[in-house]
């Protein structure tokens, strides 16, 4: 079984979204496969730096649905997208600096949190109020 699964409460019907979603939750079971292994420091700091870069890559995407849709929380949504990405940051940092940090209790709880309350308390209200289109061309769901 899987650290984190992936439910279907996550789906958002933005087959892009969604996708990075899946994504997202198998860079964290990869992260808790890492801390598992007796020298992780070095696979820990890549998979968190393919984290960073995943989500911010996926904030600019659920960004510019936001903006698009003039969805009334966008400022918000869009300070707890930096404020998650500023703890992300600490937490590469801590890993790079601090050798006695305790990766297996405090770090995995930390990025499942980070990942399961944005989604709850943010992402939850954001994909309740947005309109969805039809297909596109290529056969994702627009908004």
């Amino acid at each position: 079984m899987a650290f984190l699964e992936f439910k279907d409460s996550y789906r958002t019907g933005h087959e892009s979204v969604d996708h990075e979603h899946e994504e997202m939750i198998g860079l964290i079971n990869d992260l808790h496969s890492a801390l598992k292994q007796s020298d992780a420091k070095e696979k820990v700091e890549e998979i968190l730096g393919e984290m960073h870069g995943q989500i911010s890559s996926h904030f600019a995407l659920e960004e510019k649905v936001m903006r698009d849709q003039q969805y009334e929380d966008y400022a918000p949504h869009c300070r707890d997208h930096n404020r998650l990405l500023d703890e992300i940051l600490d937490i590469m940092d801590r890993v790079h600096t601090d050798g006695s940090y305790d990766y297996m209790e405090r770090l995995e709880k930390e990025v499942q949190d980070w990942f399961e309350i944005h989604f709850r308390e943010m992402d939850g209200k954001f994909h309740g109020k947005i309109t969805r289109t039809q297909p596109t061309a290529q056969g994702e769901v627009g908004y």
